[in-house]
């Protein structure tokens, strides 16, 4: 009747901008991320009451952030066959909406409480496929380490499952942790709708996927670096053709970027992504790490992520690790 589910945010190598199916949340084409080891959202799930209700950072949530956790709630009633409402009660360690994959961490914990709360005894294929339907990259957050989103083509084999690769550690510069003016949603909307290139983004992604899953395979760290920061600017050129144009990075983002290729021009291996929005993710081996995170300190708050656990069951509601 009750559980208690802790899930981290993942960050795409190769990223997902876009829906072929907004009810089933079907992306246009597959991804590839890391799951972080660092700052976590922890979701307990409560049964029983008159209705359901969301505490998110200790303050009840209304509008649609609650409306989204309820819908959710529904469809794991329907896999369950219960109409008992809920209590959900979930904390975020890192910024909400700030494109810092909040949604990611929220909807992956979200997705094994509240399946575990109802009695459901999922795959991780059934689990990522449920936490699809929360937010799309909440998919990869189920997963250890390193996740493919395959793309598919229905809802059965839309899905996420692990992939080897090299061990690196992404150093994560919180240059503003307020909420973005734009959500992913809507931006990825605005995208498909106005941009005249947006045609051209799905098979280029998966073009990129291609490679990407070639790098890590072959544990080539540099080519995965290379790709990883040639698929984020083509996903910010991208939404920045759009009408009206839509810039999710500062000017402090540009600069970030401007220091991490200046390492690289000081033979310090390191390359730059970003998610929707301002803030910066570099990736490193592990043994530069330091001062990556020293370099982008002038930025903003930085802390330094290893790969990290999928999403996992706390030993009671505690919200402590299992």
């Amino acid at each position: 009747m009750r559980a208690t589910a802790i899930a981290h945010p993942n960050i795409a190598l190769i990223k997902y901008w876009g829906k072929r199916d907004e009810d089933l949340i079907l992306p246009v084409a597959g991804s590839l991320s890391m799951t972080l080891d660092t700052v976590a959202t922890r979701t307990t799930v409560t049964l029983g009451g008159e209705r359901d209700t969301f505490t998110l950072n200790g303050e009840a949530a209304q509008g649609g952030s609650a409306s989204k956790v309820f819908r959710f709630l529904d469809r794991v009633r329907s896999l369950a066959g219960s109409h008992t409402p809920a209590a959900v009660v979930s904390h975020n360690d890192a910024p909400t909406a700030a494109g810092l994959a909040s949604s990611a961490s929220g909807f992956a914990a979200l997705a094994l409480a509240a399946s575990t709360a109802y009695g459901l005894e999922l795959t991780p294929r059934e689990l990522s496929r449920l936490a699809r339907r929360g937010s799309g990259s909440a998919c990869r957050s189920t997963v250890d380490r390193f996740a493919v989103w395959h793309a598919g083509t229905d809802d059965e084999t839309s899905y996420a499952e692990q992939i080897d690769a090299p061990d690196m550690r992404m150093i994560v510069c919180e240059i503003n942790a307020g909420p973005k003016a734009v959500s992913s949603r809507d931006g990825m909307l605005l995208t498909r709708d106005t941009s005249p290139f947006y045609t051209e983004w799905a098979p280029s992604t998966e073009r990129a996927l291609e490679r990407m899953i070639a790098a890590c395979q072959a544990g080539d760290f540099t080519r995965i670096g290379e790709l990883t920061e040639l698929h984020a600017m083509r996903m910010h050129a991208l939404t920045m053709t759009t009408e009206p144009p839509l810039r999710y990075l500062a000017p402090a983002s540009f600069a970030a970027f401007d220091a991490i290729a200046k390492l690289r021009a000081d033979g310090v291996e390191a390359y730059g992504t970003a998610d929707a929005g301002p803030n910066v993710v570099a990736i490193s081996r592990p043994a530069d790490a330091e001062r990556v995170a020293a370099a982008l300190s002038e930025f903003g708050k930085t802390h330094i992520a290893a790969p990290g656990r999928g999403a996992y069951l706390a030993a009671d509601g505690s919200g402590e690790a299992a």
